[in-house]
């Protein structure tokens, strides 16, 4: 399964949902971030109940600096629109699944 990618004319319409959202936030030149990319997938594939997303912080500065990424990767877990928690760094599926708790 691929993550979808949300841009700045997408991301509102992601968010409307009543499901629990991750989003990656990530760069292509970012080492970790494809590390982070391969927990998300499979994440995304066994928790069909949550919206799963990655946005490209080169391509989508503004929606980085609204959501606060300083850094990549970085996960937020959203609920509504509102961050819930937040992961910075290389992370497993496991810690994914906290951010949700």
């Amino acid at each position: 399964m691929e993550l979808r990618h949300l841009n700045e004319s997408s991301i509102k319409k992601a968010l409307e949902t009543t499901k629990p959202v991750l989003i990656d936030f990530y760069a292509n030149w970012c080492g970790n971030c494809a590390s982070v990319d391969d927990a998300m997938t499979e994440f995304a594939s066994e928790n069909p109940d949550v919206e799963v997303y990655k946005i490209n912080v080169d391509e989508n500065t503004d929606i980085a600096n609204k959501y606060g990424v300083m850094s990549v990767p970085t996960v937020l877990a959203l609920d509504r629109s509102e961050i819930r928690n937040k992961a910075v760094g290389n992370i497993s599926k496991d810690d994914i699944r906290h951010l949700l708790d």
